[in-house]
């Protein structure tokens, strides 16, 4: 039996111990966690969703949960996680690991779109069930896996928050005659300047994309893309930079004053509200690539989780932490309703199941029933008068007003002027 080895929550203890695993015992069920536990990502991201893996981990396997999840274990069996780093330039070997070496039942994990871009066919391959609990590029079941039997998307696509992005700055009157983007260059920031670019031609009565700017992903330094931000005078600045390129955006575009000149929107702005409160600039529209964290509404389950995780870690739980949560009781629920945890029975209930987390209701309604959609918002950054974060002029969109149709794909679905969408 494994030592139990306890992760200290900070980027720098985490980075020492790459994987850690829970005593196993007859009746476990062993699951592999993926997350970045070391380097940029870690910190906004990574840590957070892990924090969240061991607290619902251990209120599913003491049944602490409120109901419906208020039963012990996996359909009585309790979980033993295995953590792994996915700061790792050997994702696949790693996840092969975790099946043939670990064995693990099943994988929950994975932030990065190129990440998830590697792991989904591995997780074919190798026939383990596989829940991508972050990752938001359209590609996994669009272009990649399109007939999937082990992998499952727990979370929304890119298209989502792309969609109600637009929708949100036509909805509160901004003016987006003149836009421009600053993306990381790869699969995610790509399909999201893709997807809020083509829904602006949609939606507004005239628009012009002045400038594109795709720095590498984990670049740090913008200088050249905010001077040529600022040169070109867009009235709309799109961003879906995460982590810690978008924090460092922040700092060096707000010290600029590009928040100021233009109305800059942060698909996935929600992780530096409270540790950037004093940097964001009121007015910046912020993001939670789903209704997480302050966009969650009000639930019995939302309430255990926010007060939960402040009391364990001391911080108020971001949208890493909503959907690591939502993914493991996804989990829960489909073996609850099999009444078994063995992987052939938890993927025929977790095909086109609905279930509630945390952020409310989630629909595996797509890519048949292995990829959800959920409901969204966006909102307004502004200072409350003691000085903390908070966001205003909040508007929530219907899951079928912002992601296409099951068998349509994203692009499509946009450029046919959102065919099919039911929006209140």
């Amino acid at each position: 039996m494994r030592k139990i080895s306890r992760i200290l929550m900070t980027t720098t203890a985490v980075a020492t111990a790459t994987i850690c695993a829970a005593p196993v015992f007859a009746d476990d069920v062993k699951v592999g966690v993926v997350t970045f536990l070391s380097g940029g990502a870690a910190g906004p991201f990574g840590v957070p969703a892990r924090n969240a893996a061991e607290l619902v981990i251990d209120a599913i396997n003491k049944g602490d949960l409120p109901a419906p999840y208020n039963t012990a274990g996996l359909a009585g069996n309790t979980i033993a996680p295995v953590y792994v780093d996915e700061n790792s330039k050997q994702k696949n070997a790693d996840f092969q690991k975790l099946v043939e070496k670990d064995g693990v039942e099943m994988v929950v994990g994975y932030i990065s779109s190129s990440s998830c871009k590697s792991i989904a066919p591995e997780a074919e391959k190798l026939k383990r069930l596989t829940i991508l609990f972050d990752c938001g590029t359209p590609q996994i079941f669009e272009d990649i896996v399109t007939e999937p039997h082990y992998t499952f998307r727990t979370a929304a696509t890119a298209t989502m928050d792309n969609v109600a992005a637009a929708r949100y700055l036509m909805d509160t009157g901004a003016d987006a005659g003149r836009v421009a983007g600053i993306n990381q260059n790869y699969a995610w920031g790509q399909d999201s300047w893709r997807d809020f670019s083509a829904s602006l031609e949609q939606l507004a009565e005239a628009t012009e994309v002045v400038t594109e700017q795709f720095p590498k992903v984990y670049a740090g330094q913008y200088g050249s893309e905010i001077s040529a931000l600022l040169t070109n005078r867009p009235e709309v600045v799109h961003s879906s930079f995460w982590g810690g390129d978008m924090e460092a955006f922040v700092i060096q575009g707000s010290a600029r004053g590009l928040f100021e000149r233009s109305k800059v929107v942060l698909t996935a702005g929600e992780t530096a509200m409270f540790s950037l409160a004093k940097q964001i600039p009121e007015g910046t529209v912020i993001g939670a690539r789903g209704p997480h964290g302050d966009l969650a509404p009000e639930s019995d389950l939302n309430t255990w989780f926010r007060a939960a995780y402040k009391e364990r870690f001391g911080s108020e739980p971001t949208y890493p932490s909503y959907k690591m949560a939502q993914a493991l009781l996804g989990v829960k629920a489909a073996a609850d309703k099999a009444g078994s945890s063995l992987q052939d029975d938890v993927i025929g209930a977790l095909e086109g199941l609905e279930w509630e987390g945390p952020s409310g209701k989630v629909s595996m309604a797509l890519a048949g029933g292995h990829q959800a959609i959920q409901d969204t918002a966006y909102g307004t950054f502004k200072l409350a008068e003691d000085g903390s974060a908070s966001l205003v002029d909040v508007i929530r969109y219907d899951a079928g007003c912002v992601n296409p149709p099951a068998g349509v794909k994203s692009l499509n679905w946009i450029k046919s002027g959102f065919d099919g969408a039911t929006c209140n």
